[in-house]
């Protein structure tokens, strides 16, 4: 038989708040209970997708939530959402890498208590739980408890897919207030490609429609690659009506390229943030123009093959408008990237 607990211990056990990391990334669960207030008394659950979440929140697992926005079988939105309609009693603080100020907007309105940006620092974080109400924790808990034990397990792929998650943000919030639009973003795919899978992968999200491609080169700290932008033909003249634009042959190849410079710029210069390197970015080349993924892809296939690929989909909210980047790096730059998100987790 265990032994029994300490009245002391037990009395812990009691005061500890539930709290719950729900957020699909494990390298963001990791970096957030670990950014959590030292001591504080927190019984720590972890869900990795709003539906795990709401649950854990209808069993009293989440008296505090610490919420990510973009999440697979349910996002953060309508966890939000569902909190309310179902009068469960979450003080809910959202922590996203979906920066656009409608989506704080949207959030708050929904009943987030607070919105703290990705990567979150600990000092805001700790405001935020501050400004709940709680007061001040009372004494320290014993060593062994919470968080040492809770830490997840985070493997490369999971880690790169946050920072890709946290740089498509910085570029959606740039592209929103560019376009006035609402951006829907994506759980970004991360994926280590040959040549023939890449091709699979882009014309099964492309399928039959043809398409115009800018690719941007760039390098830096041991790390290269390109950054292929891919539209639709079919919806550029939406896009130009966005901006206002008049669509003839020379605006249309200046607005593809005005696009890829403001997409592929923010989302490289997070990406640089993040692993502390610098990329230098090359001219914007136009692969093709009025072509299939197929062509696309057969026309560059000696520069790409083997590769590490970074799908995001960028969709404009009550627009029919799309725009794919996939980040190519190089099978070089693998174990340098690998280095700098050891450093990381």
């Amino acid at each position: 038989m265990p032994p029994p607990q300490s009245p002391e211990k037990d009395s812990q056990v009691d005061d500890a708040i539930p709290l719950l990391v729900c957020d699909d990334s494990s390298m963001a669960r990791k970096q957030l209970i670990r950014s959590l207030p030292a001591n504080w008394p927190f019984r720590i659950t972890q869900a990795e997708n709003g539906l795990l979440g709401l649950e854990a929140i209808r069993q009293n697992e989440g008296r505090i939530v610490l919420l990510d926005l973009t999440m697979p079988e349910l996002n953060g939105f309508d966890v939000l959402a569902r909190i309310r309609d179902e009068g469960l009693q979450a003080d809910v603080i959202v922590i996203s890498g979906d920066v656009q100020q409608e989506a704080i907007r949207r959030a708050k309105a929904l009943g987030a208590r607070s919105f703290l940006r990705k990567p979150v620092d600990p000092l805001e974080l700790e405001a935020a739980l501050l400004a709940l109400g709680m007061g001040l924790p009372p004494a320290p808990l014993q060593p062994e408890n919470i968080t040492s034990h809770c830490l997840p397990s985070v493997s490369f792929r999971d880690a790169f897919r946050e920072l890709a998650n946290i740089s498509m943000g910085r570029a959606a919030e740039l592209l929103a207030r560019v376009l006035n639009v609402f951006i829907c973003l994506p759980v970004p795919n991360v994926n280590i490609l040959e040549v023939s899978e890449l091709q699979m992968a882009l014309a099964d999200a492309q399928g039959n429609q043809q398409v115009s491609a800018i690719c941007q080169g760039y390098i830096g700290g041991g790390i290269a690659g390109e950054a292929l932008l891919i539209f639709h033909d079919s919806k550029i003249s939406d896009v130009a009506g966005l901006l206002n634009s008049q669509l003839n042959a020379t605006p249309h190849l200046e607005l593809l390229l005005d696009l890829a410079a403001i997409i592929t710029g923010a989302c490289l210069n997070g990406l640089s943030e993040q692993l502390d390197i610098q990329l230098s970015l090359g001219h914007p080349l136009v692969l093709g123009q009025h072509c299939t993924i197929e062509e696309l892809i057969r026309l560059n296939r000696p520069r790409w093959k083997r590769t590490l690929a970074v799908e995001i989909s960028y969709a404009l909210e009550n627009h029919d408008i799309q725009f794919d980047l996939i980040l190519l790096f190089t099978e070089d730059s693998i174990p340098k990237l690998q280095q700098k998100i050891e450093l990381l987790i």
